[in-house]
């Protein structure tokens, strides 16, 4: 909570900074004013939201997050090695590190990396890949005579990364092997996080890391600050990566690295990892423990230096679903194409779905809805129910009884005050569908394939709610995802992204797992529904989704949000914004039902990240992050 008050403070010099540069309290007021007269006062938040959107990108740089939470002092180190030598058991870990014809500063950078490691039980596992290069031989020979735990295998011919990698596999002994390639670097504190972890989860099989790049200069940038486990994202793209350590047996017992899918080879090696794991075996370090080097000839400069990687990708993934008899294409992602989309089959005769629409009044609004749902949804198997909350506008009622005469289309009525999740559980229950759909009134539909996408991956084994990406009629990000914690109790990722932007490293475009989903657009099983008794109608207005999704998480489900169902969204139009005394006491009460029955839930969401912001939507970085410093992880146990 403490961090999400800083970040909410620092939000705070922002706005006082803003208004200083815009003539003071008195002329913002002013301005506001005019806006509000003009746009109303949603139009005013949104200015102001598109503001601040603006300017925080320009705060402070990666390079000060790191100076100031991520480089170890000697203190830190001290207490660490402390730590380290008060250990209650020191497992070996072997880094297996393939060569060839490495440039001799980034090969001595990596080498450099392992032998200052803190945790000082590792092996180095070198395969020379038959390099041509004479330094190679020379460097490699330096080392392992400098020190014992650096073993050395000369290859006869060049075999590429994946058997280069195989022989140095043959050299591990360790009960862990983790993953460097010739030319990156290990933070120092790296073995030590990782023996962290394998002790407070010894049934741990794959543990994996946050990372960044780093330049010739030693300059680091890009952080890619990752979601825990998060399977749905796996299949868009290498969400594992660096820095990856497995138990040593198991890799072995898959066969370790696959000749053939060079580019993508730890990619698949993952993927045939996990396929023996269960979720609970699949840790993440919220720590940027590795450094991957940019330069000219890297993929980490630039995917598209090795299309043959995207294309080993793709084959990897298709594998990895034959494997487990999932009937599906793998695609590169339209938005992101050096990373992949994977479309799944749906079964034949299709599912139906039940498509809930709550309305009052607005005719316009639910016109527009129902109208563009028909003219412009590919996929046919579905129908509708309108809850009709109490309209009493002429032309709503008019409308509403041609509806009732359509195809289709039931209309059903209650007049009690607006309650969504009532609403919803009404229609549900009155439902035919072994497929719902909430959807807001204020929905557009111009995408033929939303419904068809949304239900393939609602029928998937597995899968409980699934959301759909929302845009402002403006063209602006709506609905990115659920993140917990977002203000407090949560809030839409990448939100007033414009379209093209492809948010933190490409998450805004890329099918993955998100704790919630909001329900403006939301598919659900029937009996997922059930199992869960539904929305809670405690929560009348606000976070009823997300108390429902974390409901369906609880119960083993993965919630899944795809950017390939597209719907406009003009948000909050039929309701407007309530600003009575009635309507900011019942947010109140929301926001408290929340926190009590979900408590510090909302302030660790697995598929966000504790370096990541709690008060802005944007995946800024969190200033300081939620994750406990270095020096304090070394303490926790007394060193």
């Amino acid at each position: 909570m403490r961090a999400l008050f800083n970040d909410i403070k620092a939000s705070g010099r922002q706005l006082r900074s803003l208004i200083k540069a815009n003539g003071g309290v008195g002329a913002v007021i002013q301005k506001a004013q005019r806006i509000s007269a003009s746009d109303g006062f949603l139009g005013l938040c949104r200015r102001i939201f598109r503001t601040l959107q603006r300017t925080r990108g320009s705060g402070r740089p990666y390079s000060e997050w790191v100076a100031t939470f991520d480089t170890l002092g000697d203190e830190a180190r001290r207490m660490i090695r402390k730590r380290i030598a008060g250990l209650p058991r020191r497992p070996r870990i072997s880094i297996v590190m393939p060569v060839y014809n490495t440039p001799e500063q980034w090969l001595r950078k990596a080498i450099d990396s392992v032998c200052g490691q803190l945790y000082p039980d590792w092996e180095l596992c070198i395969a020379d890949d038959a390099s041509t290069t004479p330094h190679v031989a020379i460097v490699l020979d330096e080392y392992a005579r400098k020190d014992w735990r650096i073993k050395v295998v000369r290859r006869a011919t060049n075999g590429h990364i994946s058997a280069a990698s195989n022989s140095a596999l043959e050299l591990a002994t360790g009960d862990f092997t983790g993953l460097l390639d010739h030319d990156d670097e290990l933070a120092e504190h790296a073995l030590f996080c990782v023996v962290e972890a394998m002790l407070a989860n010894p049934e741990a099989g794959l543990i994996y890391s946050d990372e960044d790049k780093i330049d010739a200069h030693g300059v680091r940038s890009q952080p890619y600050f990752k979601p825990d486990w998060n399977y749905d994202l796996l299949l868009s793209h290498n969400l594992i990566c660096h820095f990856a350590c497995y138990r040593t047996e198991p890799l072995r017992h898959v066969g370790g690295f696959r000749e053939g899918f060079e580019g993508a080879q730890d990619y698949d090696l993952a993927l045939r990892c996990i396929e023996q794991l269960q979720p609970a075996q699949i840790v993440h370090i919220p720590r940027v423990l590795y450094h991957w080097r940019m330069h000219s000839d890297s993929t980490a400069a630039d995917i598209e230096t090795k299309p043959y990687a995207v294309e080993a990708a793709k084959r990897a993934v298709a594998e990895h679903l034959a494997r487990k008899h999932v009937d599906a294409e793998v695609t590169p992602a339209p938005e992101a194409p050096a990373m992949l989309r994977v479309r799944y089959a749906i079964p034949v005769p299709h599912p139906r779905v039940t498509l809930i629409i709550p309305s009052r009044n607005r005719v316009e609004l639910l016109r527009t809805c129902v109208e563009t749902l028909f003219a412009r949804t590919a996929y046919d198997a579905f129908d509708v129910i309108v809850v009709d909350n109490a309209s009493d506008e002429p032309e709503a009622l008019e409308y509403l009884a041609a509806l009732a005469g359509r195809e289709r289309v039931r209309v059903i009525r209650d007049a009690g005050n607006f309650n969504f999740s009532r609403l919803n559980n009404l229609a549900a229950r009155h439902a035919g569908g072994e497929i719902l759909g909430l959807l807001n009134n204020d929905l557009e539909f111009q995408d033929p394939a939303w419904l068809a996408e949304m239900v393939s991956h609602v029928v998937r084994p597995g899968v409980g709610a699934v959301g759909a990406r929302l845009w402002y009629p403006n063209g602006r990000l709506q609905h990115g995802g659920v993140v917990l914690g977002l203000g407090g109790v949560a809030g839409h990722a990448h939100k007033m992204c414009r379209r093209g932007d492809t948010g933190h490293n490409r998450r805004a475009v890329l099918i993955q797992n998100f704790s919630a989903v909001t329900a403006a657009c939301l598919l659900v099983r029937k009996a997922v529904f059930c199992e869960v008794a539904g929305l809670d109608e405690q929560l009348a207005v606000a976070y009823n989704d997300v108390d429902f999704c974390l409901r369906v998480r609880e119960r083993g489900y993965r919630n899944i949000w795809t950017p390939f169902a597209e719907v406009v969204h003009h948000e909050s139009a039929s309701r407007g914004i309530g600003l009575t005394p009635e309507a900011v006491a019942r947010f109140a009460g929301e926001i408290s039902f929340m926190k009590e029955r979900w408590g510090e839930a909302l302030l660790s969401d697995p598929a966000y990240n504790p370096n990541l912001t709690l008060a802005f939507e944007n995946f800024q970085i969190a200033w300081p992050p939620r994750v406990a410093p270095l020096v304090a992880l070394a303490a926790a146990d007394g060193a």
